[in-house]
């Protein structure tokens, strides 16, 4: 079976290399959950008709277009943008936006895929989909990320709404942003609906969206935690990142008692060998909110410059919560000799294919981001849901139903997850669980 799997991917993975040359991030993405489904495709007569895996290998539409805007010295300025559309088979397109220098239509395609099947394990009604631009905003004044915010908005509303596409937020992209964008957006289509998730709660946002996907990341883990028969209490963690996903995992962590031992940046790890408090974590939020660097450490904590946060203190669990491929096959293994034990992905496909190699072959208990950090998402479907209905849910509301469906997400992918050197297959369980959803509904609609 092993064979025929490798031999089927191999196949399927050389022509969709021959057809999009050079998009290396998708290639990955798209290899992880071919090879762990193209068997239960071949296997079923419906879904290999249909050549489900052909069709979500191929976005419905991508969307590329110009953004020109003025800086404050009256400067043209010119970025880049995209909005891929991958899925629409189980809802509306769903997915966040990202303003970063190296967003591309590789990463985004890559996003988009991989949001296919989180959203499907999330039980509600999303599509996948992502977008982006390649604007820098490091540097940049509030009035300039609000003026390219309403020209990006100028050419995205043509192709979003309620029934169709629903962006977010996401690297680059917070509350902020998202005002600006459904400001312009209201402006050019006359319109309040909502077209747009992760809004503020003054205009149809919902509570517990900005902590969802950190919360829902440590909900998740703790199943994994339970299902291991291992203790939260005295548990050390160590995070990367120092962005939302990463600091609300790590306050959360510590609310139920862990030891967070690390958090990240661009120029190096933050340590915390006798773990950090609440003040740590804020002080973390301060200096990402004011621009600056995590050098200037607080006492208690110590930043190690160039450096990651994997094998340069003790930890049991890993939160990857930065940026795809953060943690390659070396940084992997310093992580295990430093204690390493279990991995929950904060980010998208945070791990290296060589990394997700080793974790197997180690026996690490070993989380896929579509599964882990699939909080964000859901959270944003209950906000579509509010919108649709005019009712706002309270927090408690919110954080329960973020609690059950992280604890539904969790059953639903270890009900498909084969046992590997005694521990779940976390990943091959999320990519079946997810494809199964996904393809029962496009091999119900036929050739269309």
């Amino acid at each position: 079976m092993t064979d025929r799997r490798a031999a089927l991917t191999e196949t399927f993975m050389q022509a969709l290399r021959d057809r999009t040359p050079q998009e290396d991030e998708f290639h990955q993405a798209v290899e992880e959950v071919v090879y762990d489904t193209i068997t239960v495709e071949k296997n079923d007569p419906a879904f290999a008709r249909a050549r489900v895996l052909d069709r979500l290998s191929e976005p419905d539409r991508v969307v590329a277009f110009r953004v020109v805007w003025e800086d404050d010295t009256g400067a043209i300025q010119i970025n880049r943008a995209w909005r891929v559309q991958t899925s629409n088979a189980i809802g509306p397109y769903k997915g966040g936006l990202r303003f970063h220098p190296t967003v591309n239509p590789s990463v985004l395609k890559f996003l988009g895929f991989e949001q296919v099947f989180k959203n499907a394990l999330t039980g509600l009604p999303l599509g996948g989909g992502k977008g982006g631009s390649d604007f820098d905003p490091k540097g940049r004044s509030d009035a300039e990320i609000m003026r390219f915010c309403h020209a990006l908005m100028a050419e995205l509303c043509k192709y979003i709404g309620p029934d169709h596409d629903v962006p977010a937020g996401d690297i680059n992209v917070g509350t902020r942003e998202i005002g600006y964008l459904f400001g312009a957006y209201k402006q050019h289509r006359g319109q309040f609906h909502g077209a747009l998730t992760g809004k503020g709660p003054s205009f149809g946002g919902s509570a517990m969206r900005v902590e969802a996907t950190g919360y829902g990341l440590v909900y998740f883990a703790g199943h994994m935690l339970a299902q291991q028969n291992r203790e939260k209490d005295g548990l050390r963690v160590a995070v990367s990142g120092a962005g939302n996903v990463a600091t609300h995992a790590a306050e959360e962590a510590l609310a139920q008692g862990a030891k967070v031992v690390s958090l990240s940046d661009s120029g190096g790890a933050l340590v915390a060998e006798e773990g950090m408090s609440q003040d740590h974590i804020n002080w973390v939020r301060q200096a990402k909110a004011s621009g600056q660097g995590l050098d200037d450490a607080p006492d208690g904590l110590r930043y190690n410059a160039g450096a990651q946060p994997w094998g340069a203190v003790e930890a049991e669990l890993l939160l990857p919560c930065a940026t795809q491929n953060e943690l390659d096959r070396d940084a992997l293994q310093d992580a295990i000799d430093a204690g390493a034990k279990m991995i929950a992905e904060g980010a998208n496909m945070p791990l290296t294919g060589g990394a997700v190699k080793l974790a197997q072959q180690k026996g690490l208990v070993h989380a896929p981001g579509k599964a882990s950090n699939a909080g964000g998402v859901a959270i944003s479907g209950l906000e579509m849901s509010q919108n649709a209905h005019g009712q706002y849910l309270s927090a408690e509301t919110v954080r329960s139903r973020l609690k059950d469906i992280m604890g539904n997400i969790h059953q639903t992918v270890l009900a498909e997850a084969d046992p590997r050197n005694g521990v779940p297959d976390y990943r091959q369980g999320a990519n079946i669980a997810g494809y199964r959803k996904v393809a029962q509904a496009i091999s119900a609609f036929g050739a269309i």
